[in-house]
């Protein structure tokens, strides 16, 4: 018996090195998710941001939020999939803070609207109780 949830990760295209979420902890498929991401403290880009204080960059928050949504959309059963979805457009990005080797970030992340080939979420981050993202994305691919 598969787990729809594991199944799902898998469908993220992003090879390991650049994965910003490991583990997803809820899924309406193609509706909302959460998933986390825990800082491992070996990533790369933590020896150059910042050196003695690693801290992951607001923009991989923006990331990790667009990997989940485009998990969600990619699962919904009423609508095929497309190819190359890739994060085309930013709104409303507001980053209250970052997360440190250690720490998980929890990801929510929920479709508001598809056009076309074209998708719109919505999409927070927390480390613990702090909220440390919040976010408006468009994602698109192609048919």
């Amino acid at each position: 018996m598969s787990d729809p949830l594991a199944e799902a990760l898998r469908s993220l295209p992003h090879g390991p090195e650049f994965r910003f979420v490991n583990r997803l902890l809820a899924l309406e498929p193609g509706v909302r998710g959460a998933g986390e991401y825990t800082v491992r403290g070996d990533e790369p880009f933590l020896r150059g941001h910042f050196p003695g204080e690693p801290l992951m960059p607001g923009v991989l928050l923006v990331e990790a939020a667009a990997q989940l949504a485009g998990i969600i959309a990619q699962s919904d059963p009423q609508v095929p999939p497309l190819a190359g979805l890739k994060l085309t457009a930013l709104r409303a990005v507001k980053i209250f803070g970052s997360a440190r080797p250690g720490e998980v970030i929890r990801l929510e992340a929920r479709v508001t609207g598809r056009m076309g080939n074209l998708l719109q979420a919505q999409a927070t981050a927390h480390v613990g109780e702090q909220l440390v993202l919040q976010a408006d994305l468009v994602l698109g691919g192609s048919r």
